[in-house]
């Protein structure tokens, strides 16, 4: 592992909240507003709120159809889109328009057509819900490869990330990602407090075939004890694929953030304060 050609890249995705995430890619499923010669977007989403932390369960709309019934955390979803415009709403689980009223709401939100990337509902470094969006990368894995991609999306210190026993990751923070290419293979990966040996997640047995993206995601709490580890994996990428592979997935970006990313967390911001109030309504 000391010899493997390592490439590492940290981007940060500072978000609002949680349920905004839930939103953005959702409400673009199984409209008719899209015209059929609009191009396909493909977004994933991973519901990485903790229970008990105020999203545990939540129900997503457009207009007045249910898209995902039950979305619960650890939960991940990915679409193949039309490009459009749609109204979104998310609820309480049970809940709907017109028996309900909304969590979040966002109006004329806009998905491009060739857009890839993967949204987090998770909690931010000090256990605050927080929005992520990744661009995801499917670029081809060289021959004998695997990619290997580790994203820190847990309220936790910063961490070192080992595979049999080695570190092949350093100082991992909340909400960075980093990327390492590995021969493929079979390896024994933990989650250590950076710096040390104490073990924060893991061990787990990760089967890094040739071809394809792994992507790791550390969500949960370390106050709360309930760390957990989130998988993707994405095949396909022994050749350049034109989208993602079945199944789903994302990669790390390597590139800048597009403008049509920035304006999805933007949307995500101009409703995060309306959710947090009615949020803390709720619990009070």
């Amino acid at each position: 592992m000391n010899d493997t050609s390592t490439r590492a890249r940290r981007l940060g995705r500072r978000g609002a909240v949680a349920t905004a995430a839930l939103v953005l890619p959702f409400g673009v499923v199984g409209l008719a507003a899209a015209p059929a010669y609009a191009a396909d977007a493909t977004v994933s989403v991973l519901h990485a709120i903790p229970e008990g932390s105020g999203a545990d369960v939540v129900d997503v709309y457009a207009g007045d159809a249910m898209l995902i019934d039950n979305f619960t955390p650890g939960s991940l979803e990915t679409l193949t889109v039309p490009e459009g415009t749609y109204d979104l709403a998310v609820f309480a689980d049970g809940e709907g328009p017109g028996n309900g009223t909304a969590v979040l709401e966002a109006a004329g939100v806009e998905v491009p057509g060739g857009a890839n990337a993967t949204v987090t509902a998770n909690l931010d470094a000090d256990g605050n819900p927080a929005l992520n969006v990744y661009v995801n990368d499917i670029s081809e894995v060289a021959a004998g490869e695997s990619r290997l991609t580790v994203r820190h999306i847990a309220a936790a210190p910063a961490v070192d990330v080992r595979a049999d026993g080695a570190v092949i990751i350093e100082n991992l923070v909340n909400p960075d990602e980093a990327i390492v290419a590995v021969p493929a293979g079979s390896y024994s990966a933990d989650v250590v407090l950076a710096g040390t040996d104490t073990v924060a997640l893991g061990p787990a047995d990760l089967s890094l075939a040739e071809g394809t993206n792994t992507i790791v995601y550390a969500w949960g709490s370390a106050e709360a004890g309930n760390l957990a580890l989130a998988t993707q994996v994405i095949d396909g990428l022994d050749g350049a694929p034109t989208g993602v592979a079945a199944g789903g997935g994302s990669t790390a970006a390597t590139g800048a953030l597009p403008a049509w990313t920035a304006g999805l967390m933007a949307i995500g911001a101009l409703g995060a304060f309306g959710a947090m109030t009615r949020l803390g309504r709720n619990r009070a």
